[in-house]
């Protein structure tokens, strides 16, 4: 979205919208996200799984009316899985179709013309990024960019120069207005200076502990007010742990916290917790370490 379309917005602005989409975010993050509204350009998000950072485009979406475009990235995807392809069984059903109908010569005035209308625009396959091109306005979501290679990057970077591709069928596509541009990593990897210098940064953080509360109680108003205090407060200490191999994430808390409601819980007691932590950890070795910690603080 160009600035135009945001130059009534400020930073304030954009939280409480983003926040009536169920996105409580705090004001660097807002101020983060107004000016890459406002300047048109392209917002880079990382930090660990789970603090918000797909959250984040999905409620700018929203709060802006605006089509959300995903890319799932990952190892090896190229720029065909992210542009464009052509609908290989509808083209050969046209080709039966000429045939069909009289033989190609007679039928398109030659083997030529045949050629050239099996890559009419009828049989694009559009993929994210030339679709959120087409589409725009709209919101890009490049969704864990680390996880893709060095070649992948460096077609972003060109397409997020200039917002458009050539099809060389066709010719090139432009953004009649640039989308909108969310990139989120876990930071597996290291990305490029020239693609980090491209968009505005932030590191996404875990809340703190009143801001989760709100979180909970926001995304989960079904779950106790009780419950989500003692859950969000367990948490907290749980992410203070250096030893699990992977702290719950908001996405975690929000999930045991449901997990628990559904057990019937209103407070949080040893049993229910334990029986549901396959809501909160994914590892064996962070079950093993949280049960320990569960029995030293909530047993009776």
């Amino acid at each position: 979205m160009t600035a135009g379309t945001t130059d009534a917005l400020e930073p304030g602005d954009v939280a409480r919208r983003l926040g009536a989409t169920g996105y409580l975010c705090d004001p660097e993050l807002a101020t983060v996200t107004f000016l890459a509204l406002r300047m048109g350009r392209p917002l880079l998000l990382e930090g660990e799984p789970g603090t918000g950072k797909t959250a984040l485009a999905e409620a700018v979406a929203e709060a802006l009316g605006l089509p959300l475009v995903r890319l799932q990235c990952y190892e090896g995807i190229d720029a065909t899985q992210a542009l464009y392809d052509w609908d290989f069984p509808r083209q050969v059903l046209h080709l039966r179709a000429l045939e069909a109908a009289g033989g190609t010569a007679a039928g398109v005035g030659g083997v030529a013309e045949a050629e050239k209308s099996l890559y009419d625009e009828r049989f694009l396959l559009a993929r994210p990024v030339l679709a959120a091109l087409q589409q725009s306005p709209a919101v890009l979501l490049v969704d864990e960019v680390d996880r893709a290679d060095d070649e992948f990057e460096a077609f972003l970077l060109e397409v997020l120069s200039t917002y458009q591709v050539t099809i060389p069928e066709l010719g090139t596509v432009r953004a009649a207005t640039p989308p909108v541009v969310v990139l989120t990593s876990n930071r597996t990897r290291e990305l490029h200076d020239a693609l980090k210098r491209r968009c505005l940064y932030h590191w996404i953080d875990h809340p703190a502990l009143e801001r989760e509360v709100a979180i909970v109680r926001s995304r989960a108003p079904e779950v106790s007010e009780a419950l989500t205090r003692q859950v969000v407060e367990l948490v907290q200490r749980l992410r203070a742990d250096t030893g699990l191999v992977k702290p719950p994430g908001v996405a975690e808390t929000l999930d045991w916290a449901r997990a628990l409601h559904h057990l019937g819980a209103t407070e949080l007691d040893l049993a229910t917790a334990a029986a549901s932590l396959g809501a909160l950890v994914k590892y064996r070795e962070d079950g093993e370490r949280v049960r320990a910690a569960l029995d030293r603080v909530l047993a009776p």
